[in-house]
């Protein structure tokens, strides 16, 4: 298996996200601990987080304590270490 670094999925995300007509915002996490990587913001209001990893590379405890608060408040967190992740992830969106 092709092991793809989480620089190289989050330009993948990025790219993307914008032929889609979107915004894919970088989180930097200063004052909290664990946000997703970015946020991505889609026409018609669509708002989504996600969470980059190298392949077979998983979130941290803290990570996934706050992408559960995140989903508590009914948005969708992602956690993607493929380029198939981040095609799966956005074919949900596609119209």
């Amino acid at each position: 298996a092709v092991i793809e670094s989480e620089k190289k999925l989050e330009r993948k995300l990025k790219n993307q996200v914008e032929k889609m007509g979107g915004w894919c915002i970088k989180l930097l996490s200063t004052h909290i601990s664990g946000l997703p990587d970015r946020m991505c913001l889609l026409p018609k209001g669509v708002i989504f987080f996600v969470e980059l990893k190298t392949t077979k590379q998983k979130a941290r405890k803290i990570q996934l304590i706050i992408h559960d608060k995140i989903r508590k408040l009914g948005f969708e967190v992602y956690v993607v270490d493929t380029s198939e992740g981040i095609n799966e992830t956005l074919n949900k969106y596609k119209c």
